[in-house]
């Protein structure tokens, strides 16, 4: 036979209204906890303690000036004591001379000889040298070289020389040749040749001259 429960026992058929119960009390609280004067409980305000404030100042920076060194003290002059005493020295200034007594000198050196001064050499004369024979005469003496001859060499010679006061050449150059050995030869017939001597004032003189020798093959 199955047991039924009494109504008071039968807790789950009040349970609904328990909760309903429940949610009402519950709201009213909260309805009442707004409803309070809050202000009263309002947290209460904390005084702070005023700040120091530290000010910086500026140092300034200080440049230590170098003073010069004082100049040095003059030293004190000591005086020495001078005990020496200087005797009296007599002087004999009084001299004779005697020029009887002559001093012997060294000779005088002998004059110099007269060094032949060399004599000048003229370019421009009054009476300029003259090639005897004429120059006809000293293109007979050239002896063509061979060397020339094979090679075919034709032209002039120029030679600079200087005849001195008995009509004899000295000196010869050439100041411009054509080689293959005509050079050596115009200067070998050259040599070789006579003048008469220039003249400057109706005096035998040294001139400078100069003189072309052809060399042409026929």
């Amino acid at each position: 036979m199955a047991l039924k429960k009494t109504e008071q026992a039968d807790i789950k058929r009040r349970y609904p209204l328990y909760v309903e119960i429940g949610m009402v009390l519950t709201l009213a609280v909260l309805i009442v906890a707004f409803r309070l004067d809050m202000s009263a409980d309002a947290p209460p305000e904390f005084a702070l303690d005023e700040q120091e404030v530290v000010q910086m100042e500026e140092i300034q920076q200080t440049q230590q000036i170098e003073k010069p060194p004082p100049p040095p003290r003059p030293p004190v002059p000591v005086e020495v004591p001078n005990d020496e005493v200087l005797d009296d020295v007599d002087l004999d200034l009084d001299v004779s001379l005697d020029l009887d007594d002559m001093i012997d000198l060294p000779p005088p050196p002998p004059p110099a000889e007269d060094e032949e001064e060399e004599p000048e050499i003229f370019v421009i004369v009054e009476q300029s040298p003259e090639l005897i024979g004429g120059l006809a005469g000293l293109q007979k003496k050239i002896r063509y070289p061979e060397i020339a001859k094979k090679a075919g060499v034709e032209g002039r010679v120029y030679l600079q020389f200087v005849v001195d006061e008995q009509g004899n050449v000295h000196d010869p150059i050439v100041t411009r040749g054509i080689g293959a050995g005509c050079d050596e030869e115009a200067i070998r017939a050259i040599m070789d040749a006579k003048f008469k001597p220039g003249r400057q004032r109706g005096k035998a003189v040294k001139v400078k001259m100069s003189l072309p020798i052809t060399f042409k093959l026929r």
